[in-house]
């Protein structure tokens, strides 16, 4: 039965979207657990195995950070279902240690570790499409974002409400959770997320395929859930997910998806350092949290509007903000007009153009003026161009949390401290605060794997820099900030009524090290909550002998 549960078997058939086969037609909810043929198109068939000597070998690994390499024995290229079936049995018999990749952009050791002697590589995976017989639009693994956003929005007038990083791929992204501008109006992508296809193994040889959906009489709805921000490279290899949105009914494709705003407008503004003292650097920062304490419930008007603001070193120049808000939605320019003025407000400060890239946004001097874009063109403005997030050729450090108040003093004293230490010339430095809430914070916090519910804003601390013989300095100045930011709760955000611990699509090894970690609670429960439990029994089922692994990977449950 090619490893697929015989109970689970059922009449198989294929659709046809734009002249590709879309694998995964079955006989609706009931087949919830069936596993669909082998995906096809034009990407079938087996894929490559690299291995030392080949050209293709030092490239493929690495990841987007060049911090972590691997030697592995062979890497080993997927196309479709089947193929990964074959990878996996063939390394289980091996014994051989196993690394999971889609787009490479994890910013920890996950894909790319001395362990590693197989690293299986989804990039080729890369199909989008619709399966009435799910009546949910499916998108293969190793899809990247903004290849998932054009198809979707191209072929059905719909998207997810995924991130700007254009080459981040589905893989990872969506089984850790999934956000992005359009968040707060519509929650996480996997608020949508319908089905997973993942092939698992019992370690001793046992390869099969398993569909797992949210339907309630689903006997494989607890793997679903785990996907549902559990993290990659847990419970097996993800091939496929389906998306179709809660509550769609209906059989037309359009309906079955949330569908973006037709435009969007967009602001870009600068804050130079010049302008900025202390006393003001504090002012705009707690207008931005002041902000999204006010305007992050699921029902605010401000819901359709985000905002990403990139508060960069000194020796960047100046603190870049982006925001977008439905530009259908009433009194579309009031909303951006008053956000605007609130982050500005006692400040003394004047916004200045964007006219230098930071981090994930680009120079964007023609939108200091607010200006109306359709929503794919925006989209392709911020998630296309972001030279510093997505340079292939540089290593970086990254660190999170999720706020669920205002700063404090404390905190914002030790951000300025150590944004403007003289001794520090890195541009290519910055924490982002993104805008949260909204409808991310309309679901429990069991809903999904992805516990943070109750949040206001997101942060993210990273700095890049070019040359190995600079890790020590870089990593010391970034466990530095974070560390006397949070050095009230023992150098972590915990999880209480100001921070919601941290996210796991932004993983951070430092945080399982008692030294660096020095609040006594679990690396699991800041990022997972009271779901890890949940996801321990989980690995339990479908991984019992631990086989996927990685330095921050969730273990079995005992007993």
């Amino acid at each position: 039965m090619n490893g697929v549960d015989r109970r689970t078997m059922l009449t198989r058939g294929a659709a046809v979207v734009g002249g590709a086969a879309v694998a995964g037609a079955l006989a609706g909810p009931a087949a919830a657990t069936a596993s669909p043929a082998p995906s096809g198109g034009a990407a079938a068939g087996a894929g490559s195995v690299v291995k030392p000597g080949d050209p293709r070998y030092e490239m493929l690994t690495t990841g987007n950070n060049q911090r972590f390499v691997a030697r592995p024995d062979y890497i080993k290229m997927v196309r479709s279902t089947a193929d990964a079936e074959r990878a996996l049995r063939d390394a289980v018999r091996a014994g051989k240690r196993v690394s999971v990749r889609s787009g490479g952009h994890c910013f920890a050791d996950f894909a790319a570790h001395p362990e590693t002697e197989v690293i299986i590589d989804f990039s080729e995976m890369t199909h989008v499409g619709y399966d009435p017989a799910f009546r949910a639009f499916v998108v293969e693994a190793g899809a990247r974002l903004i290849n998932v956003y054009e198809a979707l929005y191209k072929g059905w007038g719909v998207t997810i409400p995924g991130g700007i990083c254009y080459s981040v791929g589905a893989g990872g992204h969506i089984a850790g959770g999934g956000y992005g501008l359009l968040s707060r109006a519509h929650g996480l992508v996997v608020d949508h997320l319908y089905a997973v296809e993942v092939v698992v193994t019992d370690g001793k040889g046992a390869v099969r395929t398993v569909v797992a959906t949210r339907e309630k009489d689903d006997p494989n709805r607890e793997l679903w859930w785990a996907h549902t921000g559990g993290g990659g490279g847990n419970f097996g290899l993800v091939t496929r997910y389906w998306f179709r949105s809660p509550g769609a009914k209906g059989s037309v494709p359009s309906e079955q998806l949330i569908s973006p705003p037709s435009t969007v407008l967009v602001s870009a503004v600068d804050f130079p350092w010049e302008q900025l003292t202390e006393a003001k650097f504090t002012r705009l920062l707690k207008n931005f949290g002041a902000w999204h304490a006010a305007n992050s419930s699921p029902d605010s008007p401000y819901r359709n509007l985000s905002s990403l603001f990139n508060v960069s070193s000194k020796a960047h120049g100046s603190l870049g903000m982006f925001t977008q808000v439905d530009a259908t939605v009433p009194h579309a320019r009031k909303l951006l007009d008053d956000y605007l003025a609130a982050i500005t407000a006692g400040t003394g400060v004047t916004p200045k153009a964007l006219t230098r890239a930071t981090g994930e946004l680009p120079a964007m001097p023609q939108f200091a003026e607010p200006r109306t874009l359709p929503w794919l063109q925006a989209t392709r403005l911020v998630g296309t161009n972001n030279p510093t997030i997505t340079n292939p050729t540089s290593r970086g450090a990254h660190k999170s949390a999720y706020m669920r108040k205002n700063f404090t003093d404390h905190q914002i004293q030790a951000l300025y401290h150590h944004m403007s230490r003289p001794d520090f010339t890195n541009p290519d430095t910055m924490l982002v605060l993104f805008s949260f809430g909204g409808q991310v914070n309309a679901a429990a916090p069991d809903a999904t794997a992805n516990a943070q519910r109750s949040s206001i804003f997101k942060m993210c601390f990273q700095t890049f820099w070019q040359e190995e013989s600079e890790d020590e300095f870089y990593l010391g100045w970034l466990r530095g900030l974070y560390e006397d930011f949070f050095s009230p709760t023992g150098g972590v955000p915990l999880i209480d009524d100001s921070t919601d611990g941290c996210y796991i699509n932004y993983p951070d090894r430092d945080i399982t090290d008692p030294r660096r970690n020095r609040s006594g609670v679990p690396w699991q429960t800041l990022y997972y909550k009271d779901n890890y439990p949940r996801l321990q029994q989980v690995k339990r089922r479908y991984d019992p002998s631990d086989f996927f692994r990685h330095s921050m990977s969730i273990k079995p449950a005992r007993g």
